[in-house]
């Protein structure tokens, strides 16, 4: 499911417009904008009772190795975004 079908899908759901709807799937799923991507780069957990957390980890950096030719590089640190899914969806998922 993409970012369309999910606001069709909302819009259905809660008596929305489409345009509303897409509006509100934006809102929170944006990747520059969005409200789980501002508080992810401010370094906040994003909890959903029930259906999981977003949150951030740190990679430090590391020496790997280049596999075309076989030299050594350093690798920089990084940030990356984690999700970790709640109890409730847990229990769906493994029925």
């Amino acid at each position: 499911m993409n970012k369309s079908e999910m606001a069709v899908k909302l819009a259905k759901k809660v008596s929305l417009t489409h345009a509303k709807a897409a509006d509100v799937v934006d809102a929170i799923f944006n990747a520059h904008k969005g409200i789980v991507a501002v508080e992810l780069d401010a370094g906040r957990k994003v909890t959903v009772p029930g259906f999981g957390t977003f949150a951030t980890r740190k990679r430090s950096a590391r020496q790997g190795r280049n596999p075309a030719t076989g030299k050594t590089i350093m690798i920089n640190a990084r940030k990356y975004a984690t999700f970790k899914a709640g109890k409730t969806l847990k229990e769906k998922l493994a029925k």
